[in-house]
């Protein structure tokens, strides 16, 4: 049991270390290998698998996560409702440095990231996936969003309810221009790494939130000299601590049976694949 889980968060070693008694877990998928070991414990009664995204020493770069695998191994341990917190960008200014945005739309900026198990490419075991296309026009559970705004205004964080967040493909920043034409779109954050996970675990039938931290006014939000890398790790190491306390009472305040739409994405339809956990709520 201490390798199962029925929440997965994804974020890094910050989140998990802070656990008594963690059992890292090393999982293979028909993915390859997800950018780490699961590590699983216990939190407020919970079953948790946390999983860093770029790998324990920060080692890859957005553009080159296995986001495939990374969602397919959270759910083969039994996780089914999934948090993912990321650093983003504002892109209005009343969006500054320190703002926690928990989203309910997004944009794909992206450019070459795999996002699809139904791609109709067989698997190793030989199996092939059909051609599924799920409904996406809410990227985001309702449940883990509600959740997340509760913690967050429980500890005194007035967070955004709702925003879009566009996903870019990273690792650059955006130019000045990009920037403003992604605020003129009306969009409120911009990040790296809150796409393809959204719509992966659409495709799983897991439940899939967002908690967006923005670190800096986007270049062409601002007229300084831009966002640079020193001050995005400044600010987040300024409110890890309290992104972390907010997280782990979302995981609290998770339904601990689920009774949103998220699990019946697939809506009956054979994915021609057996999908990790299948069966299991």
């Amino acid at each position: 049991m201490s390798e199962q889980a029925e929440i997965g968060v994804i974020g890094g070693s910050g989140f998990y270390s802070f656990l008594d008694d963690v059992t890292e877990v090393t999982v293979e998928t028909p993915y390859g290998a997800p950018s780490d070991s699961l590590f699983t414990g216990e939190l407020a009664g919970r079953r948790v698998a946390f999983l860093p995204r770029h790998g324990r020493k920060h080692h890859l770069p957005p553009h080159r996560i296995n986001y495939r695998a990374n969602m397919w191994a959270l759910a083969s341990v039994g996780a089914r409702q999934v948090l993912g917190p990321c650093a983003v960008g504002g892109l209005r200014a009343e969006y500054g440095p320190g703002t926690l945005v928990v989203p309910d739309q997004l944009v794909d900026r992206t450019k070459s990231r795999a996002q699809t198990y139904f791609d109709g490419e067989p698997l190793p075991d030989g199996t092939v996936p059909h051609v599924v296309h799920v409904t996406f026009a809410d990227p985001y559970c309702e449940s883990g969003r509600q959740a997340s705004l509760a913690a967050a205004r429980e500890h005194g964080w007035d967070a955004v309810d709702g925003g879009t967040l566009c996903v870019v493909e990273g690792p650059r920043f955006s130019s000045r221009a990009e920037s403003l034409w992604h605020a003129a779109q009306g969009w409120s954050v911009v990040g790296m790494t809150g796409h393809p996970e959204a719509v992966l675990a659409r495709e799983l039938g897991l439940c899939y939130s967002s908690l967006n931290l923005v670190t800096d006014l986007d270049a062409g939000a601002e007229t300084g000299e831009g966002v640079s890398h020193e001050e995005v790790l400044r600010v987040f190491g300024e409110n890890v601590g309290r992104l972390r306390t907010v997280l782990f009472d979302a995981v609290a305040k998770l339904p601990r049976k689920r009774e949103c739409a998220c699990g019946d994405a697939l809506g009956g339809i054979d994915p021609g694949i057996e999908l990790p956990g299948a069966g299991r709520e």
